[in-house]
């Protein structure tokens, strides 16, 4: 397989920077801003693009080489990846990364530092980027890795070269499942197509049962509203359980980096961690952290669900328009309860829901009492 494999539904960018990094290397540009969707894959088209940028070979060959395989896991001491389960991305890590842009690389041509969810910084934060954006080491690449272009302030967008990632087909990202996880096709199929192209989502309901049937619950509780204590009482199940799913998948990640921890350093699992290594080991666990990562965790659980709930009114506009032989339903197991709404529900209606929705969606990026957003939300989708 080659560096490009687990890019998914991208030909058109794959081509683009499969050209660059073969190309002259003084014609390459030293600041890119790869922009997608969520689930579309920016980060690992940029850790791709790395690796094609640092291989002999500039990942042309059809098998990665051992440096490029090394970028792909991570372990290559001259790509660093800043990537954050925090809400926002500290002014400290950045200014961390920029002292590591000025180091000469040590084995590869380029030292490449990759930023994800660039649009995390304050802006503060991100001034303290630009400096070095606008002036990079000579040997440094930096890919900045956004939702849209938009999401970054425009002094970045400016001085960067900006890369548009598609949402990846229905088509695509089921031939990916069933190859990456090796589900059945009917379940690769029906993965992708509630998931909307976003990869990571397919692979959660592709591989997590619980996932899945947390999503089938979701629309149903939507779609069965009748009064204001049916909003209540989803809103609280939804909320609770995107906490608990958060929090088991922390632990889950504290888990496995201990036992990382434990087999770099040789230590058997029931093995005493050495009084000079207890300090980094009990770093792993830190309940601070844990709660913060958490609240992210859950975040990202509850903006999956917004996703979820925007899918029925997307369905019932579709409807509405007798445009599903042309665009196809996402929630085809729910289609008569669909509907049935969509004819109660005028296009206006459907539209102004959309719009609840998108209102909710900034309230719960902005910080705001999750309860009372989603209380809020369900109470508005009432018919």
């Amino acid at each position: 397989m080659s560096v490009w494999d687990s890019i998914v539904g991208q030909d058109q960018v794959v081509g683009q920077l499969r050209a660059v990094a073969s190309g002259d290397p003084k014609a390459i540009a030293q600041s890119w801003l790869i922009c997608g969707p969520p689930g579309s894959g920016r980060s690992n088209v940029a850790r791709a693009f790395a690796a094609a940028l640092e291989s002999p070979d500039h990942g042309l060959g059809d098998e990665p080489t051992k440096i490029s395989q090394q970028i792909l896991s991570g372990s290559h001491p001259d790509v660093t990846v800043l990537t954050t389960d925090k809400v926002t991305i500290g002014i400290d890590q950045v200014r961390d990364l920029i002292e590591t842009s000025e180091q000469t690389p040590s084995v590869a041509p380029w030292r490449v530092i990759i930023i994800e969810d660039v649009d995390r910084m304050m802006e503060r934060t991100t001034n303290v980027l630009l400096k070095e954006i606008e002036e990079p080491s000579p040997h440094t690449i930096w890919l900045l890795c956004a939702p849209s272009a938009q999401d970054v302030l425009p002094t970045i967008r400016s001085r960067t070269r900006v890369v548009n990632l598609a949402v990846p087909s229905t088509q695509a990202v089921a031939k990916f499942l069933e190859v990456d996880t090796g589900v059945e096709p009917k379940i690769a199929a029906r993965a992708a197509r509630l998931s909307e192209g976003h990869i990571g989502v397919a692979k959660l309901y592709a591989t997590q049962k619980q996932v899945m049937s947390d999503r089938d619950a979701l629309v149903v509780g939507v779609l069965n509203m009748a009064k204001a204590s049916d909003a209540v009482l989803l809103a609280g199940n939804l909320i609770d359980s995107a906490k608990a799913q958060a929090q088991a998948d922390v632990e889950q990640q504290a888990q496995r980096q201990e036992e990382d921890f434990r087999r770099i350093n040789g230590l058997g699992p029931k093995d005493r961690i050495p009084p000079k290594l207890r300090g980094a080991f009990n770093q792993i666990g830190k309940k601070a952290d844990i709660k913060r990562r958490a609240t992210r965790r859950s975040r990202d659980v509850l903006d999956r669900g917004l996703n979820t709930i925007a899918s029925i009114y997307r369905d019932v506009a579709v409807l509405q328009n007798n445009a599903e032989d042309v665009v196809g339903l996402v929630n085809l197991e729910n289609r008569d309860a669909i509907t049935n709404l969509s004819a109660r529900l005028t296009r206006q209606g459907a539209v102004q829901r959309l719009e609840s929705i998108a209102t909710a969606r900034r309230r719960l990026n902005g910080n705001g009492n999750q309860t009372l957003l989603f209380e809020a939300l369900f109470c508005s989708l009432l018919v």
